[in-house]
C-alpha cells in the first residue's frame, strides 16, 4: 500500500485562458492521489485524479457528503457555497429518494418542452446583439444573460426579482478573503427568498419547475417545502455557473481554432457530439469543489484513507486521463462515444445536465445560424479573464461579424 507523507499547497487560482492548471497538472503525474492543503478549512484532504479513483469515490457509500456538514471543510471560497440541508451534501438513501422525485422534472419529454422558451430566450438575445451591431460582448449579450433568464424563467422568478437574484448567486462563487460575509448574507437571502416562493407556489401553482417539483411523486412520496426550497436554490446556483462559463468557453474555443469552426460550420449536424467533447476537454473551473469524508478506513488506487480523512476529487483531472481516454490533451472531434465527469458522477451527477445541454445547443447553434462571419473583435491575448470566482471564463468576448 502507497504512503503519501507530503502535503503541497494548492490555491488553485490559475485563470489563464483555458489552459490546464499546471498544478492540477503536476499532482496528476505524481499518481492517482495526493495529499493537499487548500486556502480554506481546519484540515488537509486528499485529492484522488485519476478516472478510475473519481469513480470510486463518487460511487463508495463508505465516502460521506453529509459528514462534512458542522465542519470548517478544507475548500477554496471563504464561505462554503453549499448549504447544509442541499441535496449536494446528502447521502443515499436520502438523497436517492429525492433525486428521484426531482430528477423527473428533467427528463427528455420535460426538457423537449422546455427548449422552446430556451430557443425564444437565445433568440431575443441574438436580435438584441444584432441590433447593437458589431463589436459587441458576447458575454453580455448571450452566456450571461441566457442562464439566468432561462433559470429564472424555469423556476418562475419574477424578472424584477431576478437581478437580485444573480447578484446573490455570484457572492456566494467568490474566492476572495474578504467577500465571506458578503456570501453568508447572500446564502441566508436566497434560501429565505425560495423558502417563501415555495409557500406561493404550493397555494398557486403554475407551468414553472417548481411548482412541477411540488406535483412530483414516486411511490407516494413527495418533496416537503424544505427540500423544493434547497432544491431551487441548487439548480439556480448549478444553472448560473455552468451553463454561463461554458457558453462563453465554447464560443471562445470555436473563435480561436479556426478548425473547430469549419468543422461545426460544414457539419452542423454534428453539434451535439461536438460540444460533448468540448465539455469534456475544458477546464470549466478551478480546482475542487465539495469533498467527502470517510466513514472508515478505505484504499483508493493503493492508498489508504483513514476514517475522518476529507476526500476530494478532482472531475478536470478525470476527464484528461490518458487510461480513460487516448490523446486526452487533444481536441478529438471523431473520439468514439465515451462519458466523461464534466456534469459530475454518481450519486451526485447534476440532475438538470439534460437541460443544461439544451441550453448550450440552442446558444451554440443560434449563434453560429445567426451570425456566419462570426469572429474575434480583439487578440485573443487581451481578453480578460475571471480571477475572482471558482469559474474559468472570458470576462468579455468581443465579436464582429
Amino acid at each position: 500500500m502507497t504512503d503519501i507523507s507530503e502535503t503541497t499547497t494548492c490555491p488553485f487560482d490559475f485563470s489563464e485562458g483555458l489552459e490546464f492548471d499546471p498544478s492540477l497538472a503536476d499532482l496528476m503525474s505524481r499518481g492517482p492521489v495526493s495529499r493537499i492543503r487548500l486556502p480554506y478549512g481546519d484540515a488537509d484532504a486528499w485529492l484522488v485524479t485519476g478516472f478510475e479513483g473519481v469513480r470510486q469515490v463518487t460511487t463508495d457509500h463508505r465516502l460521506s457528503r453529509a459528514a462534512i456538514i458542522d465542519r470548517d471543510y478544507p475548500r477554496l471560497t471563504p464561505e462554503p457555497i453549499v448549504s447544509p440541508e442541499s441535496i449536494n451534501v446528502l447521502d443515499p438513501p436520502r438523497s436517492s429518494r429525492l433525486r428521484q422525485l426531482a430528477s423527473q422534472a428533467f427528463t427528455k419529454r420535460h426538457v423537449d418542452r422546455m427548449r422552446p422558451a430556451v430557443e425564444g430566450i437565445v433568440g431575443t438575445l441574438l436580435d438584441a446583439m444584432e441590433e447593437h451591431g458589431p463589436p459587441a460582448d458576447l458575454a453580455a449579450h448571450l452566456s450571461l444573460p441566457l442562464p439566468e433568464q432561462t433559470i429564472c424563467e424555469l423556476l418562475g422568478i419574477p424578472p424584477a426579482d431576478q437581478h437580485r437574484m444573480q447578484r446573490y448567486a455570484h457572492q456566494m462563487l467568490s474566492m476572495a478573503p474578504d467577500t465571506r460575509e458578503a456570501a453568508a448574507v447572500a446564502k441566508a437571502e436566497l434560501r429565505e427568498y425560495f423558502g417563501e416562493l415555495v409557500v406561493e407556489r404550493r397555494r398557486d401553482p403554475g407551468g414553472d419547475l417548481i411548482s412541477l417539483l411540488a406535483a412530483a411523486e414516486h411511490e407516494d412520496d413527495t418533496l416537503d417545502d424544505q427540500d423544493l426550497a434547497v432544491m431551487a436554490l441548487t439548480l439556480m446556483l448549478s444553472g448560473h455557473d455552468t451553463a454561463t462559463c461554458q457558453i462563453s468557453d465554447i464560443a471562445y474555443l470555436l473563435l480561436t481554432r479556426p478548425e473547430l469552426m469549419a468543422h461545426l460550420r460544414s457539419r452542423p449536424e454534428t453539434l451535439t457530439q461536438v460540444l460533448d467533447e468540448l465539455l469534456r476537454y475544458i477546464p470549466f473551473r478551478k480546482g475542487v469543489g465539495i469533498p467527502r469524508v470517510a466513514t472508515e478506513n478505505v484504499e483508493i488506487c493503493g492508498v489508504k484513507i483513514r476514517a475522518g480523512d476529507f476526500v476530494h476529487v478532482s472531475y478536470l483531472t478525470a476527464n484528461r486521463d490518458p487510461e480513460r481516454f487516448a490523446d486526452p490533451d487533444t481536441i478529438d472531434l471523431n473520439r468514439p462515444p465515451t462519458p466523461h465527469m464534466t456534469f459530475g458522477w454518481g450519486g451526485h451527477r447534476c440532475i438538470a445536465a439534460p437541460l443544461a445541454m439544451a441550453e448550450l445547443e440552442a446558444a451554440i447553434g443560434g449563434l453560429l445560424a445567426r451570425f456566419p462571419g462570426l469572429r474575434l473583435a480583439v487578440p485573443a491575448e487581451e481578453l480578460r479573464w475571471d480571477t475572482e470566482t471558482i469559474r474559468r471564463f472570458p470576462c468579455e468576448l468581443p465579436v464582429a461579424w
